[in-house]
């Protein structure tokens, strides 16, 4: 075992991975509960966005939900809104657990995304590490 002390970056990184790692398992989690079942209704399997690669509409529906009302209205009625998952439909197919869980996954997914890339960044600078 070694006695050498953790830097800082050390132990950014590896709160970062751990959080990657919960966001993980809310992935799979959130996918089975919630996007499943909006997959199977017919009023909602066609407008869970646009899906770029296989479990892409997980990230769409999660983004919707989790995404302030204001943001959701603004990007639907941009020239891109085909991307993006219909949020009023989703509202009336989704109850509070959904969308808590929904909060939880898209905020675990943007930390990660971003805490890693800082931490990329600020390393490849030598600023930290």
């Amino acid at each position: 075992m070694s006695t050498e002390a953790l830097t800082l970056f050390d132990v950014l990184f590896r709160i970062s991975w751990s959080t990657m790692f919960l966001g993980m398992i809310f992935f799979i989690l959130f996918g089975q509960i919630t996007v499943r079942k909006l997959r199977k209704n017919p009023e909602t399997k066609d407008e869970l966005g646009f899906e770029f690669a296989s479990g892409w509409d997980i990230l769409n529906v999660a983004g919707a939900l989790a995404m302030p009302r204001w943001l959701n209205r603004k990007l639907k009625d941009s020239h891109l809104s085909f991307l993006y998952a219909n949020t009023t439909i989703l509202d009336k197919n989704t109850n509070r657990f959904d969308r808590v869980l929904a909060v939880i996954f898209y905020g675990l997914y943007i930390y990660t995304g971003l805490s890693l890339i800082l931490l990329g960044l600020l390393s490849v600078f030598g600023l930290i590490g």
